[in-house]
């Protein structure tokens, strides 16, 4: 499934950032199969799995927040209008989060902060942030206040740490997950990239754009690899080289050319294979459009089913690679499936509620 490359941005679906959605949903689904479908025998395969999968999938997410929104407001060309959807969307993320978390965590608090309450926040405020796209001014005011967040979110690491060994219940609300500060910031730096890819109207700009995208996370990731060298790190696919505050991860130093490198790479990777060179990719795309309902349900699968039901491990490479390779393709039919009672919905909803109002 490939899109034309004679439209421009604002009349098309861009089914590569839907394959790159969905290729991200595969990296965390298994993250979490590492942590709870194997056991620490699997000692440090295991957490390099862990590690890897998490810094590539996360900040994707998160990172694609941003540079879609500008997309939707120009498919309508009506940002009021398209402000108000992404409300409504941000609302319904946020409890979309707060249901997972009474139905698959049961033992901790509702209000717990988690991936989704956090793309909610971030669609709320990025939403209204995207009305200065419009100015050259308010584009690099965004990356200002991006710099800025992040800044001063290193300022502070010191003092939050303390503050969140003091507040152990506020600090499941503020920073757990990936909170909102400093993420957010990760979100703005993609409202402007996005913004940027919406003026480009013909394929030769876009191609061009995603070049110089493919450039700059080729320098990234040969600064990542160049201070590692250079500095003698010791520990380079580790948690303990970034941040950690309430047991949970935020890069920093290189870790952050490594986050920005494999996000460029990725995006300019899958704009290469699936919009010019036309790869078969339906079952990506299928994966990036029900990425929502299925990074709810999923949960439901690897931890409340197999781990917490059936007690089942995969302390075995070759057993845990099947596994995977077979709830990979059971999210592609569910996310079909998906797909399928929404259009229905959408074919017969009008008909039904004219039905119960009559």
């Amino acid at each position: 499934m490939t899109a034309s490359t004679t439209a421009g941005p604002a009349r098309e679906r861009l089914w590569f950032l839907d394959a790159v959605r969905g290729w991200a949903l595969i990296l965390m689904v298994l993250n979490h199969t590492g942590r709870w479908w194997q056991d620490a025998v699997m000692r440090w395969p295991r957490y390099y799995l862990i590690y890897v999968t998490l810094t590539l999938a996360a900040p994707m997410f998160v990172f694609l927040v941003g540079f879609c929104l500008p997309l939707s407001a120009s498919r309508t060309g009506d940002e009021w209008a398209a402000l108000g959807r992404w409300a409504v969307r941000g609302v319904r993320i946020i409890l979309a989060g707060v249901l997972l978390n009474v139905l698959v965590f049961p033992e901790d608090p509702i209000w717990n902060n988690g991936v989704l309450q956090t793309l909610g926040f971030s669609i709320l405020v990025a939403a209204p942030a995207a009305l200065l796209l419009r100015f050259r001014v308010g584009r690099w005011g965004l990356v200002g206040a991006a710099i800025a967040l992040y800044l001063l979110f290193v300022a502070m690491f010191p003092r939050l740490t303390a503050w969140v060994g003091a507040h152990p219940r506020g600090s499941r609300v503020l920073f757990l997950e990936f909170p909102p500060w400093p993420w957010l910031s990760l979100v703005l730096v993609g409202l402007v990239l996005g913004s940027s890819w919406v003026r480009k109207t013909d394929a030769r700009g876009r191609a061009r754009y995603m070049w110089r995208m493919a450039a700059g996370g080729v320098l990234c990731l040969a600064w990542f690899f160049g201070w590692d060298a250079w500095a003698h790190t010791a520990n380079r696919w580790m948690f303990t080289r970034d941040f950690t505050l309430n047991n949970h991860w935020t890069p920093r130093g290189a870790g952050l050319a490594w986050v920005f490198g494999m996000i460029f790479l990725q995006i300019a990777l899958a704009y290469y294979l699936v919009e010019l060179r036309r790869l078969p990719s339906r079952w990506l795309v299928i994966l990036g459009q029900t990425a929502l309902f299925l990074y709810f349900t999923h949960h439901l699968i690897v931890l409340t089913l197999v781990n917490q039901w059936l007690g089942e491990r995969c302390n075995n490479w070759w057993t845990f690679s099947a596994a995977n390779a077979l709830l990979v393709l059971l999210l592609v039919a569910m996310g079909r499936g998906w797909q399928e009672v929404k259009r229905w919905y959408r074919d017969h909803g009008p008909a039904l509620r004219a039905l119960g109002r009559a």
